[in-house]
């Protein structure tokens, strides 16, 4: 079994696979230590951890090449946020995909909204017709990846956002989505609405108000995500502890 077949069939398991983000290396080596069966960049924290914006203000480049050492590294399967893809046409956003394809990468995450005027939510049409092109294009070019579409009515905390996401899933499932990533959604009545109106599995992300796992396996959730949340964690620390040697003149915060 390849890497892409496990990453595929670890969302067809009873219980929610349960995704590490990652912002370089050892975060990711740090997650298979811990026994995490998959793990993904997490778009915002390899961004800022590289001195970037979140938004594709990191260069495409700067993302690639970390796929690829991270790919050299762990054995898990491993996925790549590539936000609004990296471009404004098919043809840059394929060639990111098959970039990251041909260097091993399971699957790929790819969002209805653009890092323009702060966060632009494309038409569902006009993304799914867009989507339908990239799906068609792995197809005719035989290429193994699990394409995450990211859906952002919750995150952008639209009035309407449930009716939204709903008509948009039906929308990306047609065109070809493997997986429907619903960020910011935590309600447990509007969870199951959105399992339940596809057979493709759904991802959630870190929240304060998120149900726990247990919840979220009975709900349906077939994939739960992280997110930047570990990574604000690991620095807030870091933080706390530069603080601690500055203000004590000794070195005993990091022994505690």
């Amino acid at each position: 079994m390849n890497s892409f077949e496990k990453f595929s069939q670890l969302h067809e398991q009873k219980s929610p696979l349960l995704l590490g983000n990652i912002w370089d290396v050892q975060s990711a080596n740090a997650y298979e230590s811990a026994g995490y069966e998959a793990i993904g960049t997490s778009s915002q924290a390899v961004a800022v951890a590289n001195g970037y914006q979140d938004g594709e203000q990191l260069p495409f480049a700067v993302l690639h090449a970390l796929a690829k050492r991270v790919v050299e590294v762990v054995k898990i399967p491993f996925t790549v946020d590539i936000e609004g893809g990296y471009d404004r046409n098919i043809t840059g956003i394929t060639q990111h995909i098959e970039k990251l394809h041909d260097v091993g990468v399971s699957g790929i995450n790819l969002e209805d909204t653009i890092a323009e005027d702060g966060r632009k939510q494309l038409s569902a049409g006009e993304f799914g017709a867009l989507l339908a092109e990239v799906t068609s294009y792995i197809a005719q070019n035989n290429l193994k990846i699990f394409i995450n579409v990211r859906t952002d009515g919750f995150l952008l905390g639209l009035p309407n956002a449930l009716e939204e996401t709903l008509n948009r899933i039906k929308v990306y499932e047609e065109a070809g989505a493997s997986g429907i990533f619903t960020p910011c959604i935590t309600a447990a009545d509007d969870i199951k609405a959105v399992v339940s109106a596809t057979k493709l599995p759904i991802n959630v992300m870190c929240m304060p108000n998120l149900p726990d796992f247990a919840t979220l396996e009975q709900l349906g959730v077939k994939r739960i995500s992280i997110g930047p949340f570990l990574f604000s964690k690991v620095y807030a620390n870091t933080t706390k502890l530069a603080e601690a040697i500055r203000d004590e003149q000794n070195f005993g915060a990091l022994f505690k």
